[in-house]
């Protein structure tokens, strides 16, 4: 395989505008809404209920909603290290990659079918989707250093992140026009369309990249439990680098709170801001809005730390959050959940990019980075997992998702507490140009 070969690398980032439908389209944008609307129903005195049956367990429907992301990422943080292994020593990554992209695209249109009455199911799917893309990107992230030169990753990755904020866009903006113009009855096409669309451009990816990468295949004895060794091998050796400890900790508790507000944001808007008759159409705004600024908020937040230096833009970025879901507790005008979704765009395009760029800073010099990022990654999905569930739960125990708003706050305010105890070194040097966030 020629490395750095132009061809191949835009086949390759041309992954990104296959499935970045699915975190846009399913996650973000269409299906909470429509999940919303299935699972609620009008009873006979008028009121209306949004209680569903799991199992034999009542639960309120976002709350349910909750749990089975929550249940998704558990499922993906205990697959991770065992996928990297089979990623980094064995020559089947096309292979699973594959799989678990059509585990996803498959998934996503099986909610053509979401059924309340058949709950379980239909959950069962949602689940799926969340475990197909986020297991496709294993893969799919482990051939980046086989198709280009380490100088080169910084611009390959912000290739594959333009090509994914591109494709998912129009796809949306597609959508979008289908519902609004023609018949709203329509959304659960919508589903079908991500599955279409992610399954059938990665042929794009799959034409190009190569079956077999290695000249003979690594000892099998070392394959299954490598990614686990590995992150056993991380985690010892924090024991001699206790400022990068500190720094992982606060970074997995604010993990807590900055993707279950992204998972969780429009279910928010729906039940608690009052539209006022503006049905979704205000809900998909605020969805666009976020898209947008989270891009200028990247690069925004990147020019602050050249001049302040990351920890302290990180600490402004927390702040931020901590305002932000304070904000949430009171607001419920559309006009103000607008201005909400905005500040929401700028942190989460910059406290994304900033907290990998300062953690690659702080890493210590070694050549096994690769296990030093899927450690990070999966304290990640960790994060998300409790973060998810605790936002269930508060709305479970309360029934209000204003109370689990401030459940995420106090995952804020804990993670900036311990961000003051991390120690500026002269290894943490201002991202200024960087791409690293891409």
């Amino acid at each position: 395989m020629e490395k750095n070969n132009s061809k191949l690398i835009r086949a390759w980032a041309f992954y990104d505008w296959a499935n970045s439908a699915y975190p846009l389209v399913i996650t973000t944008a269409i299906f909470p809404i429509f999940y919303q609307s299935m699972t609620s129903r009008e009873l006979a005195n008028g009121e209306v209920s949004e209680l569903v049956d799991f199992f034999g367990f009542t639960f309120i429907n976002t709350e349910l909603y909750s749990y089975v992301l929550s249940f998704s990422f558990l499922v993906v943080s205990a697959l991770s290290p065992l996928l990297s292994g089979i990623a980094d020593y064995t020559d089947s990554k096309l292979r699973f990659m594959k799989f678990f992209c059509y585990l996803g695209a498959f998934s996503c249109g099986m909610l053509f079918f979401f059924d309340p009455n058949h709950i379980e199911l239909s959950m069962l799917f949602v689940c799926l989707a969340s475990v197909g893309f986020w297991s496709s990107l294993v893969f799919y992230n482990a051939y980046l250093p086989e198709i280009a030169d380490v100088h080169l990753h910084d611009k390959v990755s912000a290739k594959g992140f333009a090509y994914g904020y591109l494709g998912s866009s129009i796809l949306l903006i597609g959508i979008l026009a289908v519902i609004m113009l023609i018949d709203k009855s329509l959304t659960k096409y919508a589903f079908v369309a991500v599955a279409l669309w992610w399954a059938g451009f990665a042929q794009v990816t799959y034409a190009a990249l190569p079956t077999h990468v290695f000249e003979e295949k690594p000892k099998e004895d070392r394959v299954l439990w490598k990614g686990y060794q590995e992150l056993r091998k991380v985690w010892n050796e924090l024991s001699d680098q206790p400022n990068l400890k500190k720094y992982l900790t606060s970074f997995f508790v604010y993990s807590m709170g900055v993707q279950t507000v992204m998972l969780m944001a429009v279910l928010f808007a729906k039940k608690e801001i009052d539209w006022q008759g503006q049905g979704d159409a205000g809900l998909i705004i605020s969805v666009l809005i976020i898209q947008f600024v989270a891009i200028g908020g990247a690069f925004l937040f990147s020019k602050m730390s050249a001049l302040l230096g990351n920890l302290k833009v990180l600490g402004v970025a927390l702040l931020i959050w901590v305002i932000v879901c304070l904000v949430a507790y009171f607001i419920s005008a559309p006009m103000h959940f607008y201005g909400l979704a905005g500040v929401v765009g700028l942190v989460m395009g910059g406290i994304q990019a900033l907290s990998r760029s300062t953690y690659s800073k702080m890493l210590p010099e070694t050549r096994d980075h690769a296990s030093y990022f899927s450690f990070y990654d999966v304290l990640e999905k960790l994060g998300i997992v409790v973060g998810t569930f605790s936002f269930g739960l508060m709305e479970g125990l309360t029934e209000s998702m204003r109370s689990s708003a401030l459940v995420i706050m106090v995952y804020f305010i804990a993670g900036l507490g311990l961000l003051f105890l991390v120690k500026s070194t002269d290894s943490i040097k201002p991202v200024g140009k960087s791409k690293i966030q891409a």
